[in-house]
């Protein structure tokens, strides 16, 4: 393939992504501005359970409530923990709310009718890793560490949510609409009237300053994540991966990178999976189902505007490592 081709696929393929994952990060956006002005957070948080274990686990099936993909979760997950969601909960639902939701669960079931085990075994796996990944992470009771300074300075640490005037927005607080202000120079001990107890005519004005400033947060971001993944995929031959389909454990390894690397949207990635079923094992299908969702070159950089990268060193160690285990368990079991 000569150089303008290249170019011209690769260019073809970024579209794409950012064509797919931009009305998602809307929706996203969306839910969390709406999650903030009109739910009480103070209830919210009281209805999350407390132990870890039970946490993870209702974190990771609230994606029925909030059914977006891999790039509106993160606005969402932000939001939660900014509301003082424990954060196995915030854990639990950033890894399984992609998959774990109405819409992918149908179009995965329509893809593969005929391997209902996929189906089946792809939302067990990730509600086992999510609930795994958000158990571990609430063991660490100070996220400091974890979190990026401007997370650090709307999340409550060690305390009950707190009631603000101000609209809690990712890296910033709109304190009047249009005038956003650098979290770390704002006090957090002010608490007057919570949004979620405003007027409706008073909600619906910072409902769009919260939208407008966290797409110009994010949406930078996923332009360059798609930007990336658009090259390394032209980079990679494709006849290449083809070849490596067979094997038990290399293609899991595979066809996890390949999930990473081609940052698919979850509400469509299972007809792309297809696609491979008669060159690869079940078990490969598989990873690349569970894992693509979780960890992806064009989520990366949002998933940056919460933690610092060694937090997600972590994550994505502890969801490949299960998810690798799990699919080669599937592919012994099957060959």
């Amino acid at each position: 393939m000569d150089v303008v081709s290249q170019f011209q696929s690769g260019y073809t393929l970024f579209l794409s992504l950012l064509v797919e994952a931009i009305p998602f990060l809307l929706l996203g956006v969306l839910l969390s501005g709406l999650l903030l002005l009109f739910v009480d957070e103070r209830r919210l948080v009281a209805l999350m359970p407390r132990n870890a274990l039970a946490g993870a686990l209702a974190g990771s099936l609230m994606g029925f409530m909030f059914p977006v993909c891999e790039c509106g979760n993160v606005p969402v997950a932000r939001r939660l923990l900014a509301q003082g969601v424990p954060t196995s909960v915030a854990m639990g639902f950033l890894l399984a709310a992609p998959t774990i939701n109405p819409i992918v669960i149908w179009a995965t079931w329509v893809a593969f009718r005929d391997q209902p085990e996929i189906v089946v075994l792809r939302i067990l796996f990730t509600l086992v890793i999510a609930t795994v990944v958000g158990a571990v992470f609430s063991v660490q009771k100070d996220l400091a560490p974890f979190l990026q300074p401007a997370m650090n300075a709307i999340v409550p640490q060690g305390k009950t949510a707190l009631a603000s005037p101000l609209l809690r927005g990712g890296t910033y607080w709109l304190d009047q609409p249009g005038q956003p202000v650098a979290a770390d120079t704002l006090a957090l001990t002010l608490a007057p009237p919570a949004p979620a107890t405003l007027s409706w005519s008073a909600r619906l004005p910072l409902l769009l300053d919260n939208t407008i400033q966290e797409l110009r947060e994010l949406g930078g971001i996923l332009i360059l994540g798609s930007l990336i993944a658009a090259i390394v995929q032209v980079a990679v031959p494709r006849d290449v991966v083809l070849g490596l389909g067979q094997g038990p454990i290399i293609s899991v390894v595979t066809m996890m990178i390949l999930g990473a690397v081609i940052s698919i949207c979850s509400t469509v990635d299972a007809f792309f999976a297809l696609a491979f079923a008669a060159t690869f094992t079940p078990g490969s299908l598989l990873a690349f189902l569970v894992l693509g969702p979780m960890v992806d070159l064009k989520g990366i950089g949002l998933l940056l505007t919460i933690f610092r990268p060694r937090a997600l060193i972590y994550i994505f160690a502890i969801v490949a490592q299960l998810t690798f285990f799990f699919c080669l368990f599937v592919n012994l079991r099957w060959s």
